[in-house]
């Protein structure tokens, strides 16, 4: 699906949960309209920089992005709209946002660390052939997450400083991601 497709389809969820599987537990819808917030506000706020720009704006073959992801997921919630806010002015590159949960399930193929961790995005050239690979998060926030974890913080803690840590960051991270991804 497209943006707009996705952002409809995260909408209805929200208008009605019990029509989607996963979203009657309370505390998933909470997460799910809380990440709805903090998309639309990036939507809102987020600009991609100036190197981002130029090096998406030069990419003159087709090039098809799959972004896999769910609303419930907090991460997605920053990473979706920056990514959409990045390309969405080159006509070159197809941005095709797919569900975790739903077929094809194209997450089987890129695992992390044997966990279905979204968001993943999968940059593919014309042939289909992938060029580059990206996501659940950028890594200094994963570096926070692992080193969080192994020090025993309770989940909804880490949740907490993953939060100010994109907040903080303001999407440079993924930038810098995934330009340096996209100039190999």
């Amino acid at each position: 699906m497209n943006f707009k497709t996705y952002l409809s389809y995260f909408q209805a969820v929200l208008e009605n949960p019990t029509q989607y599987e996963g979203y009657q537990d309370e505390e998933i819808l909470m997460y799910t309209k809380l990440n709805w917030s903090r998309m639309n506000r990036w939507l809102k706020k987020f600009e991609p920089n100036p190197e981002t720009i130029t090096v998406i704006s030069t990419i003159a073959t087709k090039q098809h992005w799959i972004l896999i992801t769910e609303p419930w997921c907090g991460d997605a919630a920053h990473a979706v709209p920056m990514i959409y806010q990045m390309v969405k002015n080159n006509p070159f590159i197809e941005l095709d946002i797919q569900l975790r949960d739903s077929e094809p399930f194209t997450i089987d193929g890129y695992m992390t660390n044997g966990g279905k961790s979204i968001p993943k995005l999968i940059i593919r050239n014309e042939q289909e052939e992938d060029i580059a690979v990206w996501g659940p998060r950028p890594q200094g926030c994963t570096d926070l997450f692992i080193n969080m974890k192994e020090k025993g913080a309770e989940f909804n803690d880490i949740k907490e400083e993953i939060q100010k840590w994109y907040n903080q960051d303001k999407g440079i991270a993924i930038q810098q991601e995934l330009v340096i991804a996209l100039t190999k």
